[in-house]
């Protein structure tokens, strides 16, 4: 089983718009209501995959509720700590010119006795698991620290982590030595303390990584493609080319991908190769999280990937 973790959870309500005009009334052409979250996103790929998967995180309120039920409906186990407060809403506005806006809700407090029950959960349900995956943002009352602390719960158990967050969030987990991040350019820019102008650039920063008892290390480039490094092999994969609709979940799409290669025990060429198309395949659909499998294969196929 593969556990996700997710820490500050959302209904992600998907507008579409002919264009997004700040200051004037935007009328939207349709509005579609998603449980959302990068962990959350991460478990909806899985399940259509038919890999074993349990959610958990924190979950509160009607919004909470709604959550839980609609993943539930898709066969993913949850276990979920309740919360006082409001689970979040947040707004991916996308429009026809091509640019998606979202407007993202800070999330409920965590109470101190709420982050104990779920450190708590978190301890028993990490046995059952092969790996876990911690995706997102953390809810306020969270410590920056909380991402690394439930890394180091992991490797007591010898479990391995992937990570995918941001800020000092990201740069503090990788100080526990997860077993692959998956920082985007700019996240790696932020660890690095300066732009990567070029490819030589973001291999540097990458390396740093790896040196802090990181595996690997996957860094996004969005349409250009993705890197995999490890402590003796650089790879990229170009993405393919796709009629982009929506590109939020592209990142959640290619964690899920490193998740089945590391249960299948891919080699680094395949890993990299399934995470490229399902995040491409995941741009081309509206909803995020929404794999459309034929083409998905039919992209991995024609993903060549590059020793460097």
């Amino acid at each position: 089983m593969i556990l996700t973790v997710t820490l500050n959870p959302a209904i992600d309500k998907t507008y579409s718009t002919q264009e997004l005009i700040a200051g004037h009334v935007n009328r939207m052409k349709s509005m579609k209501n998603i449980p959302g979250g990068k962990g959350i996103n991460v478990s909806k790929i899985l399940c259509q995959y038919a890999c074993p998967v349990c959610a958990t995180g924190f979950l509160g309120g009607y919004t909470g509720q709604w959550i839980e039920e609609k993943i539930k409906e898709m066969g993913i186990v949850c276990d979920f700590v309740k919360t006082q407060q409001d689970t979040r809403c947040s707004m991916n506005i996308v429009g026809s010119d091509g640019f998606v806006t979202e407007i993202l809700e800070p999330g409920p407090e965590i109470m101190p006795e709420e982050r104990l029950t779920f450190l708590g959960k978190y301890r028993e349900l990490v046995q059952k698991c092969e790996l876990v995956v911690m995706s997102g943002s953390a809810a306020p009352g969270l410590p920056e620290e909380i991402y690394a602390e439930l890394i180091d719960i992991a490797a007591a158990y010898e479990k391995r982590v992937i990570l995918d967050t941001s800020l000092n969030l990201l740069a503090k987990g990788i100080g526990a030595g997860p077993w692959l991040v998956k920082p985007n350019r700019r996240e790696l820019e932020y660890l690095a303390g300066h732009r990567c102008s070029g490819q030589h650039e973001i291999l540097m920063a990458a390396q740093t990584l790896l040196d802090q008892n990181v595996t690997y290390v996957a860094v996004s480039v969005g349409e250009k493609g993705m890197y995999l490094l490890s402590h003796d092999r650089k790879l990229f994969a170009r993405a393919p080319r796709v009629k982009t609709v929506n590109t939020v979940g592209c990142g959640d799409s290619a964690c899920a991908a490193f998740a089945m290669s590391a249960l299948k025990g891919e080699n680094m060429e395949e890993m990299l190769r399934r995470a490229v198309a399902l995040s491409a395949a995941n741009a081309t659909t509206m909803e995020s999280g929404n794999i459309p499998q034929e083409l998905a294969k039919e992209l991995e196929d024609s993903v060549s990937v590059e020793n460097l």
